[in-house]
């Protein structure tokens, strides 16, 4: 009786361990499988930059060029750089004593848009005020373009990324057709794949290169706009007593 329930048990005891076996074996086989598909699609990001190709390298200079244009015109757009207010105030405390050799002096020692602006007026302080006002007018437009002229390239940097990331998905997608049309079979997703991830990461480049661009030139222009007004209107303050003068 206890050997036929023995004998009994150990069938059963094997057949347990062989269904164990197996079920690990079914679990462990779809995570070897993963890891070796990980393995083989693990794609790093310097590889999806060099998909993009020639187009892709022409995005990177822009933007190295685009980041270097933003550094040098933050430092030259500076409030205390277009509208020094030592050299603002050096130079209303010379009007109030009536000292305008030394203002015109002070203003040519430290050029700035401030000092752009009033230098063109105060050699015409003894002509009518219109004259003044017209010397100061143009000189601030002349100052004014100049600094446009200074960011205008952080524009055209904006502006044509978009369309050189279009060009590398055209050109992507291109290819991908061409592999289609001399593929003799039906061509494999990888095979596709090359001009498909060119066409994706130079859309995705250009977009990447023109936002904080565009930013950054609106900004700018907000701080070039800012400046004039501030300029004109301080300039306009130290001249209106040649305008009383020339009314009495």
């Amino acid at each position: 009786m206890n050997m036929t329930g023995l004998t009994r048990g150990k069938p059963s005891r094997l057949a347990l361990m062989i269904v164990v076996l197996l079920v690990l074996g079914a679990l462990a086989s779809p995570l070897a499988h993963a890891q070796d598909t990980v393995e083989v699609e693990a794609i790093s990001i310097l590889d999806n930059i060099l998909s993009a190709g020639v187009v892709g390298v022409v995005l990177i200079l822009l933007s190295v060029a685009g980041v270097s244009l933003i550094i040098m015109n933050a430092m030259q757009m500076r409030r205390d750089v277009l509208v020094p207010p030592e050299l603002v105030g050096h130079v209303e405390g010379l009007f109030e004593t009536g000292d305008y050799e030394s203002a015109l002096d002070a203003c040519e020692q430290q050029p700035s848009y401030f000092s752009s602006v009033l230098a063109a007026g105060l050699p015409k302080i003894d002509r009518p005020y219109d004259e003044i006002m017209e010397a100061m007018e143009e000189a601030g437009e002349v100052e004014a373009a100049h600094l446009h002229r200074k960011i205008s390239l952080i524009s055209l940097i904006a502006a044509i990324s978009p369309m050189l990331g279009l060009l590398g998905t055209v050109i992507g997608m291109v290819t991908a057709f061409n592999v289609i049309a001399i593929s003799k079979t039906s061509p494999k997703p990888k095979e596709l794949a090359g001009g498909i991830s060119q066409a994706l990461m130079t859309t995705m480049m250009g977009l990447i290169v023109a936002i904080p661009m565009t930013v950054a030139y609106f900004i700018f222009k907000t701080k070039i706009d800012s400046a004039a007004v501030e300029v004109s209107s301080t300039a306009t303050e130290l001249m209106e007593q040649f305008d009383d003068h020339q009314v009495q």
